[in-house]
């Protein structure tokens, strides 16, 4: 007997108050009647936007992983990380390479995969919770990863 797949929806969002600035991650991971799996916001300290929108989305695929979610539909209102893993962008910049080859190392252990970008109105609990790591980081709530990481 063949168990059905664990499907989950991973809302993922990242925030810098002033890229570089105090930045943080947030991810929402459900099941698909909506019911929360899991979820985060991390504080990163100083960091770009972009590297910010990735740590959530590794945070996120992470989470599913341990949880045993086989087929994952992450949402992100991220457009140039989804065309960067949707293979339509080339990550030009060194500090996104590391991260984009750990998201792909990542996606890559799941069955299925799914990438949409979403308009940010409907990402908005991943979003707040970016948004309150990054303030956390500006009080010092947060690790500097100016690095890439």
């Amino acid at each position: 007997m063949e168990l059905e797949p664990t499907t989950a929806v991973l809302y993922t969002d990242g925030a810098s108050k002033g890229n570089p600035g105090p930045a943080g991650a947030g991810f929402v991971l459900s099941d698909t009647s909506g019911r929360t799996l899991a979820s985060a916001g991390i504080p990163l300290g100083v960091t770009t936007n972009n590297v910010a929108e990735y740590r959530g989305l590794i945070g996120g695929l992470e989470a599913a992983r341990e949880l045993g979610v086989t087929v994952i539909h992450v949402r992100s209102d991220s457009e140039l990380m989804c065309r960067q893993l949707g293979g339509q962008y080339r990550v030009k910049s060194a500090r996104l390479r590391p991260l984009f080859e750990k998201a792909m190392q990542l996606l890559g252990e799941f069955d299925t995969v799914r990438i949409e970008h979403v308009r940010r109105e409907f990402n908005e609990l991943a979003d707040r919770l970016a948004s309150d790591a990054a303030k956390a980081s500006g009080r010092g709530r947060g690790e500097s990863h100016g690095a890439g990481r």
